[in-house]
């Protein structure tokens, strides 16, 4: 295993091994066999087909059209590199999620994200099994692997994952950082800066009417300084107290996983109401 995959691996686990002891890891609430089912099989999915799949194909094919371009990138700073790999790669993650808000093509690979009625490590790659095949910056990082940005590429991935990881776990490490008082100045731009667990809880939120969910925004990945920037943030500091999809109807496991290819006429459905409507924009 690379190196870069034991480090993300035990990140992982590290999350794991917290809810486990604090969170009931094996049985969140409101949880069924289906939730188990699509959980397992997404994250299995990504981490042993897709992200290899797409990584090496977008190698491939960069290969072929840019013949060029194989290692430009070996003699640029490294910060200058791992630039890139936040406007190609994580950039371009969160307009994809924006719009899989908000176009219903999309959001039908991105709903079973939400359909759990609880947030955890476990939702993290919970996606239709198609989602990330389609994902823009999965494409880019691997062009920027071939033009010479695979070292960089292994720290920031590993950095990347662990803020997303901290951000859907159900343990709220924030919740303790923001009770200290003397560091509330820091913890005003880290909330501001990267995806943090109150952030991305309001994002799994269920009722819009709770003044804490915000749906259609708080996009962000690694970078929560996307939603600041493209006014798409929401910032509380508090958790709502239910998950999951608001005035929708159930769907079935195979929907979750392979939609199109499987479609249950009775569970078809548009996009959620609030994510379909104006959009919402405050930082507090």
């Amino acid at each position: 295993m690379k190196t870069e995959m034991i480090a993300i691996v035990s990140i992982l686990l590290v999350f794991v091994l917290l809810e486990i002891r604090y969170t009931r890891f094996f049985a969140k609430p409101l949880q069924n066999m289906s939730d188990v089912i699509v959980e397992l099989v997404s994250t299995l999915t990504l981490s042993l087909f897709t992200q290899p799949l797409v990584l090496a194909s977008s190698v491939l094919l960069a290969s072929l059209l840019l013949p060029g371009a194989q290692g430009v990138l070996n003699d640029w700073p490294l910060w200058a590199i791992a630039v890139l790999f936040l406007v190609f790669d994580d950039l371009s993650q969160y307009w994809w999620h924006r719009l899989s808000h908000s176009v219903a093509f999309l959001y039908n690979l991105h709903r079973p994200h939400h359909n759990a009625n609880y947030l955890s490590i476990r939702v993290v790659y919970r996606n239709n099994l198609f989602y990330y095949l389609l994902m823009p910056g999965l494409w880019f990082s691997g062009v920027l692997i071939y033009m010479g940005g695979g070292e960089v590429y292994l720290f920031y991935i590993v950095l990347k994952m662990a803020v997303i990881f901290g951000a859907h776990s159900d343990v709220r490490w924030d919740q303790k950082l923001y009770a200290i008082g003397w560091l509330s100045p820091l913890m005003w731009l880290l909330e501001r800066t990267i995806s943090t667990p109150a952030t991305h809880a309001a994002h799994h939120g269920k009722h819009q009417s709770d003044g804490i969910t915000h749906y259609k925004g708080n996009y962000g990945n690694l970078l929560f300084f996307w939603d600041v920037l493209f006014k798409s943030a929401k910032i509380t500091r508090r958790y709502p107290t239910e998950f999951g999809v608001e005035d929708l109807p159930e769907t079935s496991i195979g929907e979750q996983l392979i939609w199109p290819l499987v479609r249950v006429p009775e569970l078809q459905h548009p996009l959620p109401a609030e994510a379909g409507g104006q959009q919402s924009s405050r930082v507090g």
